[in-house]
């Protein structure tokens, strides 16, 4: 029971850090998430401990039976394929164009296309964008694979589901196909194709839940000024490609504080995404946001965001304890990360500018004790 307990929570803190870890370009990944939620639910299960073996043709199945729906268009004022939402970010994906052409061909439901002809090239195109995309790509994340879920073992035929996955699948079901299809909409909003067709709701997310971009500006020259012309993250000399970033990731805390802002070349901002900064960049973010600057920042930013430093720090380092429970990556440089367990947190005071005070974040809560 306790073993199993511990997997669960393991488990979770997975699934999170493959949302936020991962590189998701196209949607697959999240269908094969959801894919892999359905099969373990529907094939009966010896014990909570027992592994799961998985045919890929079951995948692939599962594959056009969630894309199905997506291959109809959207916009009833456009035609052909252009009136289809786009799954990744550049042309349209193969397995939507296959079943865009099935339901061109009068095949108006899952049924008729596993009666149909049809159905063998289909399930073809589905094998082939399984094997050649999500399947051994899901469990990729920092640029590294942590194959929690099922060893990468580049079977043709199979996959086998660690032993205990199975069993935190069927618990926590409803949270991961929630999770998957929350995050597989967001990728769907994000691209520019998709933005024209859907209109206004593609920004409703934001809207409701953003951040105000034109108050953004007003940090700008204040964070430049203070990081005299430099990049927060590289620390070469900015150009007019210059980004506001926060730096503990509004995907993770969605408040916009003024000590939590820096300025970075958008290359350096696009390639953090949503991971938190290497341990270098936090003290240098400390260093410079809230010990150094602290007051000149209230100053200058408490008209547009709210400024307390102290909830700044609290933030970061709640933020930090979770990445080193989780076993997380966190980002050093372009396609460059390191652990976070063990990471520190050294301050700097005015009064004691060499006194180190190190706040070992909280580890991992076990309950084998």
């Amino acid at each position: 029971m306790i073993g199993a307990m511990q997997q669960q929570l393991d488990f979770i803190a997975y699934i999170q850090r493959m949302l936020v870890e991962g590189d998701f370009s196209a949607t697959y990944k999240f269908a094969l998430l959801h894919a892999l939620a359905d099969v373990c639910v529907e094939q009966p299960l010896l014990s909570d401990q027992a592994e799961l073996k998985i045919d890929l043709a079951t995948l692939a199945d599962k594959l056009i039976v969630l894309y199905w729906h997506h291959a109809v268009p959207f916009a009833s004022e456009q035609t052909g394929e252009s009136a289809l939402l786009k799954q990744n970010t550049g042309a349209q994906s193969k397995v939507i164009s296959v079943l865009y052409e099935c339901q061109q061909n009068n095949i108006r439901n899952l049924r008729a296309l596993k009666q149909s002809s049809l159905y063998k090239p289909t399930f073809n195109a589905a094998m082939a964008t399984l094997k050649s995309g999500p399947l051994w790509r899901l469990q990729i994340l920092a640029k590294q694979a942590e194959c929690f879920l099922y060893p990468h073992t580049n079977s043709t035929k199979y996959i086998t589901l660690n032993a205990g996955i199975a069993s935190c699948f069927r618990r926590f079901y409803d949270l991961v196909v929630y999770l998957a299809k929350n995050a597989w909409l967001q990728k769907i909003q994000s691209i520019k194709h998709n933005q024209a067709l859907i209109g206004p709701q593609s920004q409703l997310h934001d809207f409701l839940f953003g951040f105000d971009r034109n108050a953004l500006s007003k940090a700008k020259p204040v964070l430049i000024e203070l990081q005299h012309g430099n990049c927060f993250y590289c620390q070469k000399p900015l150009n007019n490609k210059t980004e506001v970033d926060h730096f503990i990731p509004f995907a993770r805390y969605a408040n916009d504080l003024g000590h939590n802002f820096v300025a970075a070349h958008s290359t350096c901002n696009n390639s953090k995404r949503d991971f938190l900064a290497a341990q270098l960049h936090r003290e240098r973010w400390q260093e410079q946001n809230l010990v150094l600057n602290s007051q000149h920042i209230t100053r200058e930013l408490s008209d547009y965001f709210n400024c307390d430093a102290d909830k700044s720090r609290s933030v970061s380092d709640w933020a930090y304890q979770v990445a080193q429970a989780n076993s997380a990556k966190l980002w050093l440089a372009k396609d460059s990360f390191e652990q976070a367990a063990g990471a520190g947190l050294y301050l700097h005071t005015k009064e004691q500018p060499s006194a180190e005070l190190s706040l070992v974040a909280e580890g991992k809560p076990r309950y084998d004790a």
